[in-house]
């Protein structure tokens, strides 16, 4: 299987955005707390997220204002310290995309 190209690493980005929106919506943060199966496709879909990133080049998302390492170390926290994870915070991750939807979209139209 060949590896993803850049631009398609950040279509999967906006995937796993939208997917991630679709689990959540409408769903507030007892009943996201309640529920093991949409907490682990949630944290699936941002482990897709801080992978992507890794492989869309330094540069390109220079020119962007966003802190680029938080979606690196949020993969890795949940991929290490699965055990003391906080669903909490997943969840309030969940209500944050919506600046690095916006980005992302950008980055495909201009950079790509």
């Amino acid at each position: 299987m060949d590896k993803p190209t850049p631009k398609e690493r950040a279509a999967h980005i906006l995937l796993a955005i939208k997917r991630i929106k679709e689990f959540v919506d409408g769903v507030d943060e007892a009943r996201f707390l309640k529920d093991i199966q949409l907490q682990a496709a949630v944290q699936y879909e941002f482990l897709i997220i801080g992978e992507a990133i890794r492989y869309i080049d330094p540069v390109v998302l220079s020119k962007y204002n966003y802190p680029w390492h938080i979606l690196r170390s949020f993969r890795n926290f949940i991929i290490h310290v699965y055990h003391g994870i906080k669903m909490e915070r997943i969840y309030y991750a969940t209500q944050d995309l919506d600046t690095l939807q916006r980005l992302i979209e950008t980055i495909l139209k201009d950079e790509f």
